[in-house]
């Protein structure tokens, strides 16, 4: 029974950092109409980012530990927006060109992280909270995988707050409806763009830290792995649905773990099987919308 219980927390756990990852690959194409396949290179480097500013604070306090996500995060956010100002922003409705443009940027991204932090995989030691267990029903669960579903609940929680509570996601949201006619308004809907590819972009880059904590180690293939599943999860739940890529997160995530336990570790395969099952059964992912 606990072993069942510490796969099933353990396949949460995982699954809140998917979502991390996967929330601003699914925003980002929802709401514009733009698959990014950059996304790994901003969780990359917001994971150096973080480990260098726990390094220099000390690895083991958790204040340090708070400001390494916070700036995982801000780097994120940054990266994102100068990605969308500079390279997205004059290849609106040129949906070719932009995942062109993405797919160069990732490996370009993964050859400069090389170059400044080499190709080997860094170890990583966080706070020693994070090393320890909470015993839940005779299992033994870490801590690592609590910090990962608070952090997951939060940014999905502070998401659809700001989507549909505040004038920008108002906006947002509008501007996707009806770009024209929010722009015959007044409104710079390309201001809301960038904002939402920066929304995006912290998410990505708290799921990095999180992730380097999580796995503690960081290297310049971190984001490219992770998205991987990502996209898995963004597909299985509905292009563009952020409910859909929470449910999904968690799906995949649990039938990965279950399937490695006690299918002999087929955890990645049985992942692939259930996306060759979405989409031939309902292409469209599990909440995605009609087209």
């Amino acid at each position: 029974m606990s072993t069942l219980i510490l796969t099933l927390v353990i396949g949460v756990g995982l699954g809140a950092l998917y979502f991390l990852v996967a929330s601003g690959l699914s925003l980002i194409y929802g709401l514009m109409g733009v698959l990014n396949f950059a996304h790994g290179a901003f969780l990359t480097l917001a994971a150096f980012v973080g480990w260098a500013v726990a390094q220099a604070l000390g690895t083991d306090s958790w204040w340090s530990f708070v400001l390494s996500v916070l700036a995982g995060g801000v780097t994120g956010a940054v990266f994102a927006a100068l990605t969308e100002l500079t390279l997205i922003r004059p290849l609106y409705e040129r949906h070719i060109e932009q995942v062109l443009v993405t797919v160069g940027l990732s490996f370009a991204a993964v050859a400069l992280f090389e170059g400044i932090w080499g190709t080997d995989a860094v170890n990583v030691s966080g706070p020693a909270w994070l090393g320890q267990t909470t015993i839940v029903l005779g299992a033994s669960i870490p801590n690592k995988y609590w910090v990962l579903i608070i952090a997951a609940a939060l940014v999905l929680a502070g998401l659809v707050l700001f989507l549909q509570k505040t004038r920008y996601g108002l906006i947002i949201r509008a501007g996707v409806e009806n770009r024209a006619m929010v722009t015959a308004l007044g409104i710079d809907v390309r201001r809301s763009f960038t904002l939402v590819f920066a929304i995006g972009g912290a998410a990505a880059g708290i799921g990095g830290v999180l992730a380097m904590h999580a796995l503690t180690y960081v290297s310049p293939h971190l984001g490219s792995t992770l998205l991987i599943f990502a996209f898995i999860v963004t597909v299985v739940g509905g292009l563009g649905s952020l409910a859909g890529a929470a449910v999904a997160s968690v799906l995949v995530a649990v039938l990965q773990q279950v399937a490695n336990t006690y299918l002999g570790g087929t955890g990645d395969f049985i992942v692939v099987v259930l996306l060759a099952v979405v989409l031939l059964v309902r292409p469209r992912g599990l909440m995605g919308k009609t087209a």
